[in-house]
């Protein structure tokens, strides 16, 4: 069921509501890794979450190799901290290529064809270059291997999964790729346990209070290798029971007791504060939830945030003039209608443009 207190806490610990940070690399070690889907929506994500920021700054953070994109869990895109790159996808590539084989099988990859494009990828890239992915799939496809379909994207998303590749800043429209080992400096390795235990800090610190559960779901691990992690972490972490069932948090983190964290926000599509986490009722209602994601594909809506609870869903248009906003809330909220036009307003800021209409419509449920 929905939660307030829960809610409260993970605006909270999230930075959306309070304690928000100066630079953009900082939003993403606080939260250990954030999911980059869709790269505008994450540059929001982080934006939104920062004292004042326009989308060029976290566009530099990206540029300057302080926030690296790459594939470290759930085989999913995500920002993360360019010291932690590598022991992320040590410790938790091996389960997601493992579970591959199949989709391989469909692709009809091989072996053979991943190892030789690994090595067109190296030798296309090093000395510092960086490609497009047409680009670097047009070397594939010279080389003989075909790219149609899903199988370019598949080889590029393996490649980066072992380590070799990850993404660069971006040329117009273009994401880039880079060689890891030339974008990101070598770091110290950490072994598996001392790894799965800072993974399982850094979760809760900036998600808490949340579940073993969730951890799970987050980093792609099994149930059991979550709990290990939990026990590996435990010194630094602190468990309440809320509504009948455990939650964790890092004992570095506020506790939230007796703050009401109110406020309005519009949030991102993919935001961790939304998806972060496998039980999402503390937040919205499952009345509510078949909006977020229409048709149950895979795309999360940008959603809007009152007091904690997802209230709506709302949609953008770039015009030659500016941006159109319009709000669709779940139910009225006739009091809010300055907070909200305040968070478009910001949105607007962040993103250097004129707010040429906001709408705010309610929902005929």
């Amino acid at each position: 069921m929905i939660h307030p207190e829960i809610a409260s806490r993970r605006l909270l610990h999230q930075r959306i509501s309070y304690g928000r940070f100066d630079k953009p690399e900082q939003v993403v070690r606080h939260l250990g890794a954030m999911q980059a889907q869709d790269y505008h929506q994450v540059l929001w994500a982080i934006g939104v979450r920062m004292q004042h920021a326009v989308i060029g700054d976290i566009e530099q953070s990206i540029a300057h190799r302080q926030i690296v994109l790459t594939w470290p869990m759930r085989g999913t895109i995500h920002c993360v901290p360019p010291e932690d790159v590598r022991w992320m996808l040590k410790l938790l590539s091996p389960r997601i290529l493992a579970k591959d084989k199949r989709r391989l099988e469909q692709l009809e990859l091989t072996t053979d064809m991943i190892e030789r494009c690994k090595q067109l990828a190296i030798d296309a890239l090093q000395g510092g270059r960086r490609m497009t992915r047409p680009d670097l799939m047009q070397v594939f496809e010279e080389a003989g291997i075909s790219t149609t379909g899903q199988r370019g994207y598949h080889l590029l998303w393996h490649i980066a999964q072992a380590g070799l590749i990850c993404m660069g800043p971006r040329e117009g429209k273009q994401q880039t790729f880079v060689l890891l080992d030339e974008w990101v400096p070598l770091a110290k390795e950490i072994p598996p346990e001392e790894a799965l235990a800072l993974l399982t800090e850094r979760y809760f610190r900036g998600h808490g209070p949340a579940t073993v559960q969730d951890l799970a779901w987050w980093t792609g691990l099994t149930l059991t290798d979550a709990r290990k992690g939990v026990e590996a972490a435990r010194n630094r972490l602190i468990s309440e029971t809320i509504a009948g069932r455990v939650y964790w948090r890092a004992s570095a983190e506020q506790s939230g007791d007796a703050v009401v964290q109110s406020g309005a926000y519009l949030l991102p599509g993919f935001d961790e504060y939304f998806l972060g986490y496998q039980d999402r009722t503390a937040v919205v209602s499952a009345e509510h939830a078949r909006f977020i994601v229409p048709g149950n594909n895979g795309v999360f809506m940008p959603i809007i945030v009152v007091d904690g609870q997802v209230a709506g869903i709302w949609k953008r248009s770039i015009t030659s003039k500016g941006i159109d906003i319009i709000m669709h809330l779940f139910y009225a909220n006739p009091g809010r209608r300055d907070e909200l036009m305040n968070a478009a307003a910001k949105y607007g800021e962040f993103m250097g443009l004129p707010l040429t209409s906001t709408d705010i419509q309610v929902m005929d449920l």
